[in-house]
């Protein structure tokens, strides 16, 4: 029996495929996903919003009405800490938010994505671990400006939001490619391919550093808990794996798991190299009858750039989170293998 309404923003990205996917298979739960383009499977899972426009927003939200949740993990990309990412990221949320508080009477609670660029993990070596209570690094950063709004505007309201900040999320990602399993696929099947060992393409000291993921799956429930649970309105919680582990041990495993030779660190760009393989994964494509997505979707390079070359550790706490009552924890060496098993099952990567 429905009992919850989920409007899904970024439905078709990393965090919110899964999100979706997730309440999707629950009787209380009627999701809706929200996506600029309607994909091919499930279109009737999706409704098609400009975020960027109020008017329209409320006028195809009166045809929905009745939401009580907004899983909120939509992102528009601008040059970093610009006053186009600020404004535009924000005003999204807020044009979502405003619009179903106009047509819906039901709304419960909104569930805001963060990640751990909130701590400054993008300006250099920061505090770790990465508390929800530390003070915030020298603006601008479009996350503050949502939480923000979020604290500002819900003052008086009968909902409540929570926030959730996970770190690196793997999973499987059609179409979209900032997962970085893709990249990790990717550059591996193109390495064997050219018959190359599998180099770290980061810096030295990102290969002995401390690294922490979080899985899309465990993401997604600890989001429907997160949703649900009275005693987390009004709070933040760091959310991964609840594991640490460094590049140096998982990268021959890595190698293995390809069956090529693991050569030494090699640091490169690779936003540069990486598009001038377009030919050659367009070869792949055919030899092992892939599926047939655009090169530039297939993986987000200066993601992976910006992964390999955090040269510092890079931890969150996760005390909170436990505290609160969720403690599910994965293993982030067995699932990322899992994510990679089902990245050649759906033809992603041969």
């Amino acid at each position: 029996m429905t009992k919850y309404k989920a409007l899904v923003v970024g439905a078709t990205g990393i965090i919110g495929s899964y999100i979706l996917d997730h309440l999707s298979i629950l009787d209380e739960w009627d999701a809706i996903g929200v996506a600029r383009n309607i994909p091919k499977k499930n279109p009737e899972r999706y409704v098609s919003l400009d975020l960027l426009n109020p008017e329209l927003l409320r006028n195809k939200l009166e045809q929905i009405r009745g939401i009580t949740h907004i899983f909120y993990a939509a992102y528009q990309d601008f040059p970093a800490q610009s006053q186009e990412q600020l404004d535009v990221n924000t005003s999204m949320l807020a044009n979502v938010v405003k619009a179903v508080e106009e047509t819906s009477n039901s709304l419960d609670r909104v569930i805001l994505m963060q990640g751990a660029k909130v701590y400054g993990v993008h300006l250099g070596k920061f505090k770790t671990p990465a508390k929800e209570n530390d003070p915030r690094h020298l603006p601008p950063n479009f996350y503050y400006n949502q939480e923000d709004f979020l604290r500002t505007h819900q003052k008086g309201k009968s909902w409540t939001w929570t926030i959730l900040r996970p770190d690196v999320v793997a999973g499987v990602s059609i179409g979209n490619p900032m997962s970085i399993a893709m990249v990790l696929g990717v550059y591996a099947s193109i390495s064997k391919e050219l018959a190359l060992p599998l180099h770290f393409p980061g810096k030295e000291n990102a290969y002995k550093a401390l690294v922490q993921f979080t899985d899309a799956s465990l993401l997604a429930r600890a989001s429907e808990w997160a949703a649900l649970q009275k005693h987390t309105a009004l709070e933040v919680f760091n959310i991964t794996n609840g594991d640490l582990f460094r590049w140096e041990d998982l990268w021959p495993k890595l190698a293995q798991y390809f069956k090529i030779d693991a050569g030494p660190i090699q640091t490169i760009s690779l936003t540069e190299l990486m598009p001038l393989q377009k030919e050659t994964w367009a070869s792949m494509v055919n030899k092992y009858d892939l599926l047939q997505t655009p090169y530039e979707k297939v993986a987000a390079w200066p993601f992976g750039d910006f992964v390999f070359g955090c040269d510092y550790d890079v931890i969150s706490d996760t005390t909170k989170i436990k505290q609160f009552g969720f403690h599910e924890v994965m293993d982030t060496e067995k699932e990322l293998f899992a994510v990679m098993d089902e990245l050649k099952k759906q033809k992603l990567i041969p």
